[in-house]
């Protein structure tokens, strides 16, 4: 195993205090304890409740056709938002490439489409999203001073997405 830098060790404790991320995850999936928690911050976001850049994201299951709804972080960056996938190729990624849109959630809700980003682009969306998601940087080992040449290595495994509202109203603060 490859030693962790300064900044992934210590975002890693000041996110998880004494719970180790691993009690949260297995690779990209949740463990019973990660989905619980999952459960709880997805209606806490979708209440509006703070962190303000936390929204609710309800996708449909690309196999079941069941809706699913999780707690993700906004980026805004050159005047649009993003979504970024802190654990990778992970579950909502791909029923999100198989539907294109879902719901974004805080207090209301807002139906959007999901454009995946390029690899090339991906590098000052992950720096501003690290700088706003703490619990996201023990997932992606960077830390919230990430150079956007370490962001450039890291974001071929994390998709993003573009955000686009179906009916756009004033921006959000």
């Amino acid at each position: 195993m490859a030693p962790r830098s300064e900044d992934h060790v210590r975002s890693h404790r000041s996110v998880f205090g004494v719970v180790p991320p691993s009690r949260f995850y297995r690779g990209t999936n949740a463990t019973a304890l990660g989905k619980a928690f999952s459960r709880f911050w997805a209606t806490w976001a979708s209440f509006g409740l703070p962190p303000w850049r936390q929204v609710g994201l309800e996708l449909k299951g690309r196999r079941t056709g069941h809706p699913h709804t999780i707690a993700v972080v906004i980026a805004k960056y050159a005047g649009a938002e993003y979504l970024v996938s802190m654990l990778g190729e992970c579950e909502w990624v791909r029923n999100a490439r198989a539907q294109a849109g879902g719901w974004i959630i805080s207090r209301k809700r807002r139906k959007v489409r999901l454009e995946e980003v390029p690899v090339d682009l991906r590098p000052p969306i992950i720096k501003e999203y690290l700088r706003l998601a703490p619990g996201a940087r023990p997932h992606i080992g960077l830390g919230k001073q990430a150079t956007l040449e370490a962001c450039a290595r890291v974001a071929p495994k994390h998709p993003v997405f573009r955000i686009v509202y179906e009916n756009p109203t004033p921006e959000r603060s």
